[in-house]
């Protein structure tokens, strides 16, 4: 592997973690004042969604730099997500902790039912619980960028 290719992967790479930590941002910045008022409510939801689209297409950067596709569509988004959480020896270390992936399929589950609910009113107890569970992941997820990222040299210095 060339050094500019690991260089392209790791600047869209950060660049998708900038989205991600804007989208973040926006979250906590709306988080207040969710119970009053109910377009705050739907605001927040549609962060959420575009949250775990973030957070998917940072799973597409990695997999297509180093595993290329995924061969069964019907269950893509799940197993994109699993996929993440494997250390593959002599490619890649884990993007992200079986931990993680557990608050992050909280998100996916929450896109599929606001991409797919047109008459559901946005439930505010259950933006809560997702206000809740980013606080535990923004911590799991960088640190988990973090081991990522260290090792990505020494993986592929086993390949040379």
């Amino acid at each position: 592997m060339e050094t500019g290719e690991l260089n392209i992967f790791f600047a869209e790479f950060d660049d998708q973690l900038n989205e991600i930590g804007k989208v973040i941002e926006k979250i906590e910045d709306r988080r207040e004042g969710i119970s009053k008022d109910v377009r705050l409510a739907e605001s927040l939801a549609y962060q959420f969604h575009n949250l775990y689209c973030a957070i998917e297409d940072l799973f597409k950067v990695v997999a297509r730099f180093f595993e290329n596709h995924i061969v069964n569509t019907s269950g893509y988004h799940i197993e994109l997500l699993n996929r993440m959480t494997l250390r593959i020896e002599g490619v890649r270390p884990a993007l992200m902790s079986k931990e993680t992936a557990k608050l992050v399929n909280e998100f996916r589950a929450f896109r599929h039912l606001f991409r797919h609910a047109y008459s559901y009113d946005i439930d505010v107890d259950k933006m809560q619980l997702l206000i809740a569970k980013l606080k535990k992941f923004k911590g799991k997820y960088q640190q988990d960028v973090l081991e990522f990222t260290k090792e990505i040299p020494a993986s592929q210095d086993k390949e040379k």
